[in-house]
């Protein structure tokens, strides 16, 4: 790729990281190498079944074991959600200083930053060194300004209407 941008899918509605899962695809489809980290994110879904059947031109990465959402942790489990947070973007450090993909997907980065898993400053750092060639798409609530300052797009996505407000749960192919 000749100019890698910046890309963000913020915001409230649903379908931040089907947005970046579809960029990714018409990536792979065009012969670019893509790899998703995903952060915050641990147990199976739809999505990770799909991608690997187009392994390994696109590839998903997942650090964390498998437990509950961060605001039912304790002190020790979110301690290990640390670590585990800090090894998954030492290995997208590794991907961009290594140039090891054109398209690299931080899924649930904002969430990472907002619940203070890892500081923005050192995702900004990464996205200035990012190599021209590669592009880097971030999905997640609540963008930093900072972040914003650096990226080229910035997309939110609005709930305007939710099936969870008719008590509808999550349901298995859609939601997940």
């Amino acid at each position: 790729m000749e100019k890698g941008l910046i890309q963000v899918y913020t915001g409230d509605g649903k379908g931040k990281t089907t947005a970046a899962l579809g960029q990714g695809i018409r990536a792979c489809g065009r012969g670019l190498k893509v790899y998703m980290i995903q952060f915050l994110k641990s147990s199976d879904t739809g999505e990770l079944n799909a991608i690997k059947r187009l392994e390994p031109q696109f590839m998903v990465f997942r650090f964390e074991k498998e437990r509950g959402f961060i605001w039912t942790l304790n002190e020790h489990e979110i301690a290990e959600l640390k670590d585990e947070i800090k090894e998954a973007f030492g290995f997208a450090k590794k991907v961009v200083s290594d140039k090891q993909c054109d398209v690299l997907i931080l899924d649930e980065i904002m969430a990472a930053i907002g619940n203070g898993l890892i500081d923005v400053e050192c995702v900004a750092d990464l996205l200035e060194g990012k190599p021209s060639g590669m592009e880097i798409i971030m999905t997640g609530r609540n963008v930093p300004d900072r972040i914003k300052e650096l990226a080229d797009y910035v997309s939110e996505v609005v709930m305007v209407k939710h099936p969870f407000e008719k008590g509808i749960s999550a349901r298995k192919g859609i939601e997940f």
